[in-house]
């Protein structure tokens, strides 16, 4: 029985990681993303 509870446990431990390692692996971007402005609304009522 104690044998079903260390495998479950060593089975949680590896998607833990698994997980943790998915989020924090991607490459960090080394600037900012320069957002282009939008171009001014005219004041019309169209």
């Amino acid at each position: 029985m104690w044998l079903l509870f260390v495998e479950a446990g060593i089975a949680l431990g590896l998607l833990i990681f698994i997980v943790w390692w998915t989020m924090f692996s991607g490459k960090k971007p080394t600037q900012p993303l320069s957002k282009k402005p939008a171009p001014p609304k005219d004041d019309k009522d169209e």
